[in-house]
């Protein structure tokens, strides 16, 4: 009978073990694809990037149209001077958001519990 149960606790610790192994495995696989996700995420950004490039070399009127909506996009002073933008105003100059009934637009309605 104790042959038995040590037989049960060996098969019971490989086991153990090799869950662990398929823990790193699958761990590793889980990087691995990130990575790759991450590396293609980065060359569509270059790709899309160098067409529009390409489009606002072509055309000045696009050219004024992707760089102000740049402008609206770009917070940071080192990314607006890539694009000859001036920084933003200071948060405490710029207009606070303002809601709804303040732009002149109506309130969304609440409906009352009973």
């Amino acid at each position: 009978m104790a042959d038995i149960e040590e037989k049960i606790k060996k098969t019971e610790e490989k086991l153990k073990q090799l869950k662990e192994e398929k823990r790193k495995i699958e761990r590793a696989e889980k990087s691995r694809l990130s990575k790759r996700q991450r590396a293609e995420d980065t060359r569509k950004k270059i790709l899309l990037g160098s067409y529009i490039m390409t489009i606002m070399e072509a055309n000045e009127e696009t050219k004024k149209k992707f760089v102000e909506g740049l402008g609206k996009f770009l917070t940071r002073p080192d990314d607006r001077a890539l694009f000859d933008l001036p920084s933003p105003p200071p948060l405490s100059l710029q207009e606070p958001d303002r809601g709804p009934s303040q732009r002149g637009e109506a309130a969304p309605s609440r409906e009352e519990s009973p």
